[in-house]
């Protein structure tokens, strides 16, 4: 039986490379129940999403997993692209191929960069997979998730941390927790919000949704809470925006027990009842669109307000591929790639010498 501690991708005419590993939530394989019973079951598995004892919740989930499916199933076929699939992994896709050409452009050497989802595919382990394949000797972890919450970017950890366990070569890591008051993410979120702005009125209200957590997190010291209260605060204050034009909400509520609050479908409703006639929102913790933008904000979110006797509603898509998102995120992998020479490749006759030292010294590869 072959050694679980695989080393026989080691090769040492080989030169090493940096690699960068940037991932998001992740998406079913299909908008079709089969497919999000999958889906479902490895996302309400983990316990960083539900934290309840692993016996009772392994009796509830299998109840979860014969209704919820196909009430899924049909909120992704909403906004599912017959062409491009998923909206969610093909933004994510842009994302990965614009920052590989951004990193081309800037000469940073030998950088090779994959994206992982941390549910469904492609998976992390198949991603850091790659980077190992491609002799990434040192990789960075970039969570695409500004604010940082046990339930996303801790989650994400694990996976990674799961996935090079049983590797003879352990890369060294490094590892992005959070990007929520970052300079160049600010401003392109405050760009995006303009930008919508110059193509229709400002509202009354500027809602800043985001994705909602247990409030039991919050008491526990998550400080996801306390970061989207700064990134809103930021981009307000960017704006220009009095205290009376913006507000934080929090959405896509799960289970009974108390979220963090407000919750941004009562928020509208509520609004909508008060008289006031035109309200925007954003999405700053979601970097790519995907069903809780798309359907929940977009489409039922909507609905709701306008019942309620909203007049104009806007949904400012997230940051998706933008050339300043980008840019920002390239800055961020720099940043944190200092003191790895990424800018230094190494020449093949380098990796030719240290390959006939290695066989010298009798290795086998």
């Amino acid at each position: 039986m072959p050694n679980s501690h695989d080393s026989t991708t080691f090769k040492h005419d080989q030169s090493p490379v940096v690699g960068i590993l940037i991932t998001n939530l992740g998406t079913p394989d299909a908008p079709d129940a089969s497919a999000l019973r999958r889906y479902l079951k490895e996302f309400l598995w983990d316990p960083r999403i539900v934290d309840m004892p692993r016996a009772l919740w392994w009796f509830i989930l299998q109840v979860i997993l014969l209704i919820r499916p196909a009430k899924s199933a049909k909120s992704y076929q909403k906004i599912w692209d017959l062409k491009t699939g998923s909206p969610l992994l093909a933004i994510s896709r842009r994302q990965a191929d614009a920052l590989r050409a951004a990193l081309q452009a800037k000469r940073n050497g030998p950088i090779v960069l994959e994206l992982g989802m941390r549910y469904g595919n492609p998976s992390i382990a198949s991603a850091l997979e790659k980077l190992r394949q491609a002799n990434a000797q040192r990789i960075l972890v970039l969570p695409l998730y500004p604010q940082y919450s046990s339930s996303t970017t801790a989650s994400t950890f694990d996976a990674a941390a799961a996935a090079v366990k049983s590797w003879r070569w352990v890369p060294e890591l490094r590892f992005v927790n959070q990007y929520h008051d970052d300079a160049d993410y600010i401003a392109a979120l405050t760009n995006s919000v303009e930008e919508a702005w110059s193509q229709h009125a400002k509202p009354k209200k500027l809602l800043f949704s985001f994705h909602g957590t247990p409030k039991r997190f919050l008491l526990t010291g998550d400080p996801y809470f306390c970061q989207c209260q700064k990134t809103a605060r930021l981009v307000a204050e960017k704006l220009q925006l009095k205290e009376t034009e913006w507000q934080v909400v929090f959405q896509s509520i799960f289970g009974r027990e108390e979220w963090l609050k407000p919750y941004a479908i009562e928020t509208l409703r509520e609004l909508g009842r008060q008289g006031v006639d035109s309200v925007d929102v954003v999405c700053p913790g979601f970097s790519a669109d995907c069903l809780e933008t798309l359907e929940e904000i977009e489409m039922e979110n909507r609905h709701a307000y306008l019942e309620a006797g909203g007049e104009q509603y806007h949904y400012i898509p997230a940051l998706n591929d933008r050339a300043d998102h980008i840019n920002a995120l390239l800055t961020l992998i720099q940043r944190h790639c200092q003191g790895w020479d990424t800018e230094t490749v190494e020449r093949e006759d380098d990796a030719k010498r240290r390959w006939e030292r290695a066989q010298q010294l009798g290795a086998g590869q």
